[in-house]
């Protein structure tokens, strides 16, 4: 996200709403987010139903599948974050991973190969995928060649979503001309959340949970558990006056009149995340105009709503 650039004063009311830091302990539970470790094993859906159980919450959610052998970060959305994680299946990921080839390779050529690999590639996803076996283009950031041990070749590669390690692998080998798999994979990365910063197993969560309801201390709840917020930090943000937040929350689309603060880079087409003047996420939406045409407008739609998260009545109505 870059910078904010502010298109017109306002000040919030400390009657309404809370910064998410300051929600009750409830309260950051059912709008919290998990960074867990997944084990290699166990689906994804098999996790969220045992965080389901561990919590005894209503529902939870992930965002961005892994399969049963991958291992990392797969962040757990609790109840009214289910829909918000759901923001997290379009962010950038990274992965390390370790690929077999099945010939001896030269290093040098290893080396060359996988910097060609980078950018804008093709790929066709797997036999085994949850979407149509067509070429399509993803965007490889970066490629990290972390060691070459033999035919055993470790990297790390941070790529756009949908992206298919297992798939990459292949078509390296294919044009190494010896033919590679996937032997091992961990993401490192989805979005903002990180292996780096408070990633928790499921005995962990297990553990804060005990001593929340049998000694009182929350403090490890809320150690472990992220605000949704943290979900849409790798958008681009727009905050938006007190006044208008109810109206958000009933579907309104955003007028410019409604607009405190903006992220510098937003461009037409851009989803964004909008947000209270005390940071709480109300909504997904998406850029009618380029950032120019937004600080220039005193009038009219500029940001067409897609999905709310934030519940109608936390903010007072004041539109008809």
């Amino acid at each position: 996200m870059g910078k904010l650039v502010v298109k017109s004063k306002a000040d919030t009311n400390p009657e309404y709403g809370s910064k998410p830091q300051d929600r009750s302990i409830e309260d950051h539970l059912s709008q919290g987010i998990i960074n867990l470790d997944k084990p290699s094993g166990p689906t994804s859906h098999e996790i969220d139903s045992w965080v389901k159980r561990i919590l005894h919450c209503q529902k939870t959610g992930h965002g961005g599948t892994l399969d049963p052998k991958v291992t990392g970060v797969l962040p757990i959305g609790i109840d009214n974050a289910t829909r918000a994680i759901q923001l997290l299946l379009s962010a950038p990921k990274e992965y390390v991973c370790l690929m077999t080839l099945h010939q001896d390779v030269d290093e040098e050529r290893i080396r060359n190969i996988l910097n060609e690999f980078q950018g804008k590639i093709f790929q066709t996803p797997p036999v085994k995928s949850a979407v149509k076996r067509e070429q399509r283009v993803r965007t490889i950031y970066y490629i990290d060649l972390l060691e070459i041990a033999g035919r055993d070749v470790l990297f790390k590669i941070g790529c756009e979503a949908g992206t298919y390690v297992r798939t990459y692998c292949h078509d390296i080998g294919e044009a190494l001309g010896s033919g590679a798999h996937m032997t091992e994979l961990r993401r490192t990365k989805v979005g903002s959340f990180s292996e780096t910063e408070n990633i928790v197993t499921l005995q962990d969560i297990t553990d804060a949970y005990y001593y929340w309801k049998e000694e009182g201390d929350e403090s490890y709840l809320r150690n472990f558990v992220f605000p949704m917020e943290k979900a849409v930090e790798h958008l681009p943000k727009v905050f938006i006056r007190d006044s208008a937040v109810d109206a958000i929350c009933h579907g309104a689309d955003l007028a410019a009149g409604g607009i405190v603060s903006l992220s510098e880079d937003i461009k037409k087409d851009d989803y964004v995340a909008i947000l209270t003047l005390k940071g709480e996420l109300i909504a997904s939406a998406k850029s009618l105009s380029n950032i120019e045409d937004i600080l220039e407008a005193e009038s009219g739609i500029i940001f067409d709503t897609k999905k709310v998260f934030m519940k109608p009545g936390i903010y007072p109505m004041m539109w008809k």
